[in-house]
């Protein structure tokens, strides 16, 4: 069906029911034929366009100089049709690495009466803080600053907290991206269990709320991770770091199903900052094919995460879950169960003691489905 066909040869669509009454049934779908075909070939070249326009983005993000900035700027602030995304949330991690903070301040302090740049300036503040950047400058640009109320990102702390210091990037140019190896298991802090461990399985029960296991799991499901799960064990009776170790493996739990006496299970404990900086790069940077949600929303999916295995109380504010996050003991671990495939570095598994030794919480995360 060309744009050109001349309607006195064909019926249009809207003749369509009354064709089909008059047994034309056959036109009826061979024009539906042509319509899906044109559709398809629509979102085709959609798709094209989307992958041109991301590059494009990317080089005016990239290229240093203000022009470029100016000009990255001008496509943010014109009015969008539907369907138009400039992923602010990558471009704005792509500034923080490639410009420096005083260059960005005052483009991105521009009237915007309509807010259009708003996305983009909340996810540079947040990359800005990750990358150690006093923004106290840029708490001080009202059209800045605005943007830091009512929106989703609000509740991160606007200093860079010491659980913070940790933080590893990607590095990008225009046409490539690496990226840290990923997650290992450090051999100092290492408390392994001495095998064989006793086969007698716990007695406890999981008792994660559908809301907690989506609190706790907000990290690896940001973008990209093959599969993850969560597990909260209240105990009776106090728990010691010391027991933690051995009794991981008898709980039931997914991620050590049929382990075994003497299949591996290695364990470390590690301090918070170093597991906060795993669940931030599994968020922000995503699984080995992915690109994650990037620092802004990775760094508030991390925090989810860490509230939620810390037993920080709903509602609670950012220094609260800090003080929390604190008191718990953390443990990094890894199994040979079937759950985790083990393959590249990309399996781990997370457990939290909370401050009064009556929780254990576990995150479990693996990037093969």
């Amino acid at each position: 069906m060309n744009d050109s066909d001349d309607d006195t040869t064909r019926f249009a669509w809207h003749t369509a029911e009354q064709r089909a009454a008059q047994g034309g049934s056959r036109q009826v779908a061979d024009l539906a034929v042509e319509l899906t075909d044109r559709i398809e070939a629509a979102a085709e070249q959609t798709r094209v366009h989307e992958h041109q326009l991301a590059h494009l983005v990317r080089v005016l993000a990239i290229t240093p100089g203000h022009d470029s900035l100016t000009q990255l700027l001008r496509l943010f602030t014109r009015r969008q049709g539907p369907g138009v995304d400039l992923a602010p949330r990558f471009v704005a991690s792509l500034l923080a690495e490639h410009r420096e903070a005083p260059d960005l301040v005052g483009p991105l302090s521009e009237r915007d009466p309509k807010g259009r740049l708003d996305e983009l300036r909340i996810c540079l503040f947040h990359e800005l803080i990750l990358r150690g950047v006093d923004v106290d400058a840029l708490l001080k640009t009202r059209k800045w600053t605005r943007v830091l109320y009512g929106h989703p990102l609000a509740w991160l702390p606007r200093h860079r907290s010491t659980l913070e210091t940790r933080v590893g990037f990607p590095s990008r140019s225009v046409n490539s991206s690496a990226r840290s190896a990923g997650v290992t298991l450090p051999t100092e802090g290492r408390v392994d269990p001495p095998t064989p461990r006793a086969e007698e399985r716990s007695a406890l029960v999981d008792s994660a709320t559908l809301y907690l296991h989506q609190m706790i799991i907000a990290a690896p499901k940001a973008d990209g991770w093959g599969d993850s799960e969560a597990w909260v064990f209240l105990t009776d009776e106090e728990v010691e770091p010391d027991g933690v170790p051995a009794l991981l493996p008898t709980l039931p739990m997914e991620c050590v199903e049929g382990l075994g006496a003497t299949g591996r299970f290695e364990i470390a404990r590690r301090p918070a900052d170093e597991i906060w900086s795993i669940v931030y790069a599994t968020a922000s940077m995503g699984g080995m094919y992915h690109h994650g949600v990037h620092g802004a929303y990775g760094r508030l999916r991390a925090w989810k995460s860490m509230a939620a295995l810390s037993d920080a109380p709903a509602g609670a504010s950012a220094e609260e879950v800090e003080q929390h996050v604190r008191q718990t003991t953390w443990f990094h671990f890894e199994s040979d169960a079937e759950w985790f495939h083990n393959e590249a570095c990309t399996d781990y598994g997370i457990a939290a003691l909370s401050p009064d030794r009556r929780r254990i919480a576990v995150l479990a995360a693996t990037d093969t489905d």
